[in-house]
């Protein structure tokens, strides 16, 4: 999580949505960078409005506006099972080595998940609480421009981004019979997404 205090913009990083690029070309320019533990790097919104939003409500008067990206919901689940299959992970628990990325599919699709698809809920992550807390600016993960010339704008920077904690690259293909059931199963998800804007 970055927060940029005199622009009242906090940037909430979703995971496996090229979040630590941004916060390690950021990092120098935000007032706040939360990078550990990951449960409050990657706080949703739930978190931050309960334990960041009241810190600066009460101690500033300031009210931050909210920033996100999200992946497309197939690329994103593709995500995670392509990083749990680096090597170090062979024979952990939440490995994903000798398991098909249809088999992870249906596995996080389980109401009581195993553990190597337990990966939590962008969805979730992004839900708007009762208070109104919500993102005030959410961008594809797809759309880099887009969030880069926000950013650029907002913060009057120019940005040098690397490659940072990312997946293996491999061929992962979904079967139609499982994505069917995917995209049936997890509708709020895709009109989520498909709900932001474009350029």
């Amino acid at each position: 999580m970055l927060v940029f205090f005199k622009e009242r913009l906090a940037f909430l990083s979703v995971p496996k949505t090229g979040t630590t690029a941004y916060e390690k070309a950021l990092a120098p320019r935000a007032d706040m960078v939360i990078s550990d533990p990951p449960l409050l790097k990657h706080a949703p919104v739930y978190r931050y409005n309960r334990f960041v939003r009241p810190m600066f409500l009460k101690v500033c008067d300031a009210e931050m506006e909210l920033m996100a990206v999200m992946r497309e919901p197939v690329s994103w689940l593709s995500s995670w099972y392509r990083y749990r299959q680096r090597p170090f992970m062979k024979g952990k628990p939440n490995s994903t080595h000798d398991i098909s990325f249809d088999d992870f599919v249906l596995a996080y699709m389980k109401g009581k998940r195993p553990g190597f698809a337990e990966v939590g809920s962008q969805l979730k992550f992004l839900e708007q609480q009762p208070n109104g807390t919500g993102i005030t600016h959410l961008f594809r993960y797809e759309e880099q421009p887009r969030l880069r010339y926000f950013l650029e704008e907002r913060l009057e920077i120019k940005l040098d981004l690397t490659r940072e904690n990312t997946s293996p690259p491999m061929d992962v293909t979904l079967s139609p019979d499982v994505e069917r059931r995917f995209r049936r199963k997890f509708a709020e998800e895709f009109a989520l997404y498909n709900s932001i804007p474009r350029d």
